[in-house]
């Protein structure tokens, strides 16, 4: 697929989970990828410490979900405190959930960067570029040059599209221009993450502490592990709250025994958005393109959905299925969805972040109210909306949806239906399929392959009251409806060139 006036098809700045996830499934739909990364090696200590069931269904696409899984725990009851300890509201985690796994977990993330690392280095079409530095690029209408800083001097790299995953401060971003959107919600806390010894007195629920004096939060990080988040003060310097005896002061209401620290910082918690995901041949992803805070724990989650959404449509451009114009709908479908979340987690902050009593008074009342009587907490949902624009057949049963994942057995005999029915899109139908589209993996609900998946399947098919569904790439659903009317319309949306010509 790379000619000779390019190094590769796309080239990705920056090589962490978002970087290193787009980098793995380029590779696997067969394209040239080149990934650098300014460090040598992973970075040695938590970030991310929260994933959910859609990105635990991604990492199963990629092969690793049982690595990560190694060094995971399922999240637990979530509750919402008052400064004296009442719960002000509680949410439960559901055991399998829309996407056939958990619904979220707590995780160590140096072990996912490396399980992801070790993936990238069995796919031939991926090359990892350790300890390059990227400088500058320019841009023509076929591809993008990078300039970079290696350890053997100055090079350049040719790609045909290159993606910036590199982080919150992004070069990448920098070169291109277009400015940052700010929600105007910035806030210092500091951040601990430790080893923490068995039987350690500690809360079994992931705590947002709603305490007027000092909000706090306290969740699982993985096996072993737990970290705090302490706002805070004015007068608070970022010196004084990484000293050890600030620490043990902030830590001894915990009561939780000897800890081991593996690191402390402090971070300013904000909500960003680029303007402009996408200019010509150079795209944004992950923190590039979005920054959220972290009471939701979706941060990581939207950059990983962003390298689920753009590595198919690169894939289908780059190999001459669709016209260059569907990378337009990258952000248009991505930038609602992370907004949501953004804003889904500055109302918890605002909810945990309130410092005046009377107010933090006010709003303890009402919590409670509410849970008495059943009502949900003053919140917004934490699943977004479906797509509303985009790559979706506008107006259909389920456009714009997460595509369920059922399973079947279990333990080690467990079936699921992205493994069954594998990569790319599919065209599921009650009837029998006419359209022959080779960008799509036709099935028929009554085949056997289908069998162990086939209730959870025609439930969803009749709750849209709808013959067929096709399934995008990504998992979302283009859209249910007739299955030739389906057919037709994907072949539309992907406008290939051929046709257009």
């Amino acid at each position: 697929m790379t000619g000779a006036a390019f190094d590769c098809d796309v080239l990705i700045v920056g090589l962490g989970p978002v970087g290193a996830t787009l980098a793995a499934l380029l590779a696997t739909h067969g394209l040239e990828t080149i990934a650098i990364d300014r460090d040598a090696a992973v970075y040695p200590l938590p970030r991310a410490v929260h994933f959910d069931d859609e990105i635990m269904r991604l990492l199963q696409q990629l092969g690793v979900a049982d690595e990560v899984g190694r060094n995971a725990v399922p999240v637990p009851r979530y509750e919402f405190r008052s400064s004296d300890g009442e719960i002000l509201a509680s949410f439960d985690p559901v055991a399998e959930a829309h996407c056939g796994w958990e619904s979220g977990y707590m995780f160590h993330q140096p072990s996912l960067e490396l399980a992801l690392r070790d993936r990238l280095a069995t796919l031939p079409q991926a090359d990892m570029r350790l300890g390059w530095r990227f400088d500058q690029l320019s841009q023509d209408a076929s591809g993008a040059t990078a300039n970079v800083d290696t350890p053997n001097g100055a090079r350049t790299i040719r790609a045909r599209y290159l993606v910036g995953c590199d982080g919150a401060r992004s070069p990448v971003r920098e070169a291109i221009g277009g400015g940052l959107f700010d929600y105007a919600f910035d806030e210092p806390w500091l951040v601990i993450d430790a080893r923490v010894q068995p039987g350690a007195r500690l809360p079994e629920a992931n705590v947002q502490l709603c305490d007027p004096d000092r909000p706090v939060t306290c969740v699982h990080s993985g096996p072993g592990r737990r970290r705090w988040e302490f706002m805070l003060l004015p007068g608070e310097t970022t010196e004084k709250a990484v000293e050890d005896d600030f620490i043990r002061t902030l830590l001894a209401p915990f009561d939780c025994g000897p800890v081991e620290i593996e690191r402390r910082a402090v971070y300013r918690f904000h909500g960003l958005v680029a303007n402009r995901w996408r200019e010509g041949r150079v795209l944004l992803a992950g923190d590039s393109a979005h920054q959220t805070p972290p009471f939701a724990g979706q941060g990581m989650c939207s950059g990983l959905r962003d390298a689920a959404n753009l590595a198919w449509k690169l894939a289908a451009v780059l190999d001459g299925r669709a016209d260059e114009a569907l990378l337009d709908t990258y952000q248009a479908e991505r930038e609602p969805h992370a907004r949501t979340l953004i804003e889904l987690a500055i109302a918890m902050g605002r909810v945990v972040c309130n410092r005046d009593r009377e107010a933090a008074a006010a709003r303890d009342r009402d919590m409670l109210a509410r849970r008495a009587s059943g009502a949900p907490p003053p919140m917004p949902p934490l699943r977004p909306a479906p797509l509303r624009a985009g790559c979706v057949m506008t107006g259909a049963g389920g456009a714009g949806e997460i595509f369920p994942q059922p399973t079947a057995g279990s333990g080690t005999r467990r079936l699921r239906l992205d493994d069954a029915l594998g990569e790319g899109a599919w065209l599921i139908s009650r009837e029998p399929i006419t359209v022959c589209d080779p960008n799509l993996a036709a099935h028929q609900l009554g085949e056997d392959l289908l069998a162990p998946f086939r209730a959870a399947i025609a439930g969803w098919l009749d709750k849209h009251r709808a013959k067929a569904v096709l399934v995008r790439p990504d998992r979302y659903v283009f859209g249910a409806g007739e299955p030739d009317a389906l057919a037709s319309a994907w072949a539309q949306a992907l406008r290939p060139r051929r046709e257009a010509a």
